[in-house]
């Protein structure tokens, strides 16, 4: 048997490799030693910050075997950084318990999906959070004891911490403590790939960040002026700036960068935009809760290819792509950003050039995940974005087309109640093909009623607008006469109106 073990590469040009004889915490080092050049001189003692670097920086050793020949087997080490181990907290106010776990499972979900381990969840009955700690003076206790016994790294709140709370349970836990809205910040960093996605991300973050810096030992409080004798010196006397106030206006300045930045890239997006119009091309959004599966029915309805991943936040970044339905008609779907209960606000601010695409379009697609234990939950919760963002646009929602997904793996209860609750719903599965068949008619009648009934006389030299007609319209009927191709079609209203100077009466 041949071992193979990689190195460990520290991030920069160099690479190290550790000694199996040392103990590290949540590392398991039990493969051959590595023999390393002696260092020449005294070595200085590790400080307590390179300590906890070192503790957070330990490595797991997993071992895969593969067959290589008929006698012979290859064993691959990989050495993978300790996940981050964190601990959720949540206040179960109102509904039954049911919903409250339900709303932990899926913050157990976000940690997983921020890369963390999860080890246990709190969860404590309140009228309502209390103001100082969150949670109250008893349970707090428990959770002391609970970090300590586990040694976990973070403790995660279901819910938006004040900047009191914050300090008040960090104090009290001796632990990182973080909370609903920056994990979802966090999950955005990491999956934003394109350039605007990333700058509205960083937008958000610094909002969210701007009334929460803090310094640690008072770091922050320290003045930059001063009186005679200190680092101020003549002419800076007074009171000065503190650290504080210094970090907050650079927040604001960069702010104002991102959003100078961000109003460019919106230009762009809207020159985009104005082409697809002019195009006369039916525009259909893609909405939902996220991981409910929008993606998934992208390439199902026109076989995009765009990434399909079992977890919360795949897709930031709006994905377009042509579709022809069966009728022949040329559709443009778009793929937007998915929501989640209790979204940030300042995540709807940061993306609200990408939501505004909802708006735009002619029809919503709108999918929930079948196999969520409360799927009118999330009904609701797209609802109420999408309705904040029209009112503040003061535009009107378009028409909507309810899709309930992932009926494959929905529970029959479930999906019974959602039959007899929902009114004009198309019960599909992206995975198996289920359904879809029934979704691209439904939403043929829909494109159907929104589209003109026209019948025009298109003058033979005029043969670029019939070769337009097939490709954006449905033809209905074509006839070859004395003046010109007479085509009864059913066409985009806008459209209509284009060519009205064509449009004759049957009969003509």
């Amino acid at each position: 048997m041949t071992n193979l073990s990689n190195e460990y590469h520290d991030g920069g040009d160099n690479v190290g490799a550790y000694n199996p004889s040392e103990s590290i915490a949540g590392a398991d080092f039990s493969g051959p030693t590595v023999h390393q050049e002696p260092v020449v001189g005294k070595r200085e003692e590790p400080t307590t910050g390179d300590l906890d670097l070192e503790a957070r920086s330990s490595l797991r050793r997993l071992t895969r075997s593969v067959a290589h020949t008929d006698s012979e087997e290859v064993t691959v080490e990989y050495r993978q950084l300790r996940l981050e181990r964190v601990i959720l907290l949540g206040v179960w106010t109102s509904g039954s318990l049911r919903e409250a776990e339900a709303a932990m499972d899926e913050l157990a979900a976000l940690a997983e999906t921020a890369g963390s381990e999860v080890l246990e969840s709190v969860l404590q009955r309140r009228d309502k959070p209390d103001p100082g700690t969150y949670v109250g003076s008893g349970k707090l206790s428990e959770l002391r004891d609970i970090v300590a016994s586990t040694g976990a790294d973070t403790v995660i709140c279901d819910g938006e911490l004040s900047p009191g709370q914050l300090v008040a349970l960090e104090d009290r836990l001796d632990a990182k403590v973080i909370d609903r809205t920056m994990l979802i910040l966090d999950i955005f960093a990491q999956h934003a790939k394109s350039k605007e996605g990333k700058a509205q991300v960083s937008l958000a973050q610094m909002q969210y960040l701007y009334t929460r810096l803090r310094g640690w030992g008072g770091n922050l409080s320290r003045q930059a002026g001063g009186r005679a004798g200190s680092n101020g010196g003549v002419g800076l006397r007074g009171p000065g700036e503190t650290k504080i106030e210094t970090d907050r206006r650079r927040l604001r300045q960069e702010m104002a960068r991102i959003r100078k930045d961000l109003a460019g890239m919106k230009t762009a997006r809207e020159i985009k935009r104005a082409r697809r119009k002019a195009g006369h091309l039916p525009r259909i959004a893609i909405v939902g809760y996220t991981n409910a599966g929008k993606s998934s029915l992208l390439n199902a309805l026109t076989g995009a290819g765009v990434l399909v991943e079992d977890a919360l936040f795949a897709t930031l970044d709006p994905t377009t792509r042509r579709a022809q339905l069966r009728d022949g008609r040329t559709v443009i779907m778009t793929d937007t950003v998915g929501f989640v209960r209790h979204l940030p606000t300042q995540l709807i601010e940061a993306f609200r050039s990408t939501l505004e695409e909802v708006l735009e379009s002619d029809i919503i697609l709108h999918v929930v995940d079948g196999s969520d234990p409360f799927p009118l939950e999330q009904i609701k919760a797209v609802n109420e974005v999408v309705g904040e963002i029209a009112a503040e646009q003061k535009a009107e929602v378009p028409p909507e087309l309810l899709i309930v997904n992932k009926i494959d793996q929905a529970d029959g209860i479930t999906l019974a109640q959602l039959r007899n609750t929902l009114d004009d719903v198309v019960f599909t599965s992206a995975k198996t093909g289920e359904g879809i068949s029934e979704l691209e008619t439904r939403l043929e009648l829909a494109l159907n009623a929104l589209d003109a009934h026209v019948r025009l006389l298109i003058p033979y030299d005029k043969g670029n607008i019939v070769s337009m007609l097939h490709e954006d319209a449905t033809v209905l009927e074509e006839i070859w006469g004395e003046k010109g191709t007479e085509v009864e079609v059913r066409l985009p209203a806008t459209l209509a109106r284009e060519l009205s100077i064509y449009q004759v009466e049957p009969g003509e």
